[in-house]
């Protein structure tokens, strides 16, 4: 049997249709998820008609919501499926096990998937990097990014709070979003190719990264850690790693062989 969502981060549609598929008991062997322009197979003959009739009430632990928020934005094609195995056990199977046992293989491997989102919604908060366009009452910040799972709506609401005063659009392959100042829109994925340069003021920020740069922290293997090299190529400081990592060494030392600084000495305030 077939399940039809209307795109891939369709939450909402995945909880309707596992409250009506439990309700009429469809074990989860029985279904075929899918996600492709939110119709494919519905018209099959195999196909689940999800509709708004009332569904049998159930109840599942705490931690099963945000769980299921949080996994379904990832790209692993088995999500669904994996989700609602979870939900069949603990309420057609009654597994009473199930919602105490934090090292159930399933479990385990929803709570995986909602880990990975997290941490790319927190890069994606780290490695946005917006840059004016226009001027005037058309100026805008812009930003694209590439991320690895379905977060950027999710994180909509943080860059909204984060940046209120300004006019800003982030744009990825999959989606866009913008704020007007006032209301956030959300629009199709775009092609990078399309987007308008960098801004010559750009330069700005990496004279500023330059001369932040301390050689002696530098920590090569735990910097790539933090941002992995596939966020690079988006970065624009990422052109600086290199000569900069290369220098660190004769910098450090000249650092060390330098004069200390003479303390000033701040005369304490005499009082009327």
């Amino acid at each position: 049997m077939i399940v039809s969502l209307q795109g891939p981060i369709d939450i909402d549609g995945f909880r309707r249709a596992a409250r009506q598929l439990l309700t009429r008991g469809i074990a989860p062997d029985q279904l075929v998820w899918r996600t492709e322009s939110g119709t494919q197979g519905l018209w099959a003959d195999d196909a689940v008609v999800i509709d708004d009739a009332p569904a049998k009430p159930f109840s599942v632990p705490a931690w099963m919501a945000p769980l299921c928020e949080s996994a379904l934005l990832h790209r692993d094609p088995d999500r669904f499926h994996l989700l609602y195995r979870l939900l069949w056990r603990l309420v057609s199977e009654c597994d009473e096990v199930l919602r105490r046992d934090e090292l159930d293989p399933d479990r385990r491997a929803a709570a995986q998937l909602a880990r990975e989102v997290g941490r790319e919604i927190h890069k994606m908060r780290a490695f946005v990097r917006f840059f004016p366009h226009g001027e005037g009452e058309a100026l805008r910040h812009i930003a694209w990014f590439e991320p690895e799972h379905h977060v950027v709506e999710a994180n909509a609401p943080f860059f909204v709070r984060r940046f209120a005063q300004m006019r800003w659009a982030i744009f990825t392959p999959g989606c866009s979003i913008e704020w007007d100042g006032e209301r956030l829109h959300t629009g199709p994925g775009v092609d990078r190719s399309g987007l308008p340069p960098a801004d010559p003021g750009a330069g700005l920020w990496l004279t500023y990264y330059e001369n932040i740069f301390n050689p002696a922290r530098l920590k090569l293997a735990m910097m790539t850690k933090e941002m992995p090299r596939r966020y690079w190529k988006n970065l624009p400081e990422a052109a600086l790693i290199a000569p900069l990592s290369a220098a660190a060494q004769a910098r450090s030392e000249a650092m060390v062989e330098a004069q200390p600084t003479p303390a000033r000495r701040i005369k304490p305030m005499r009082r009327p």
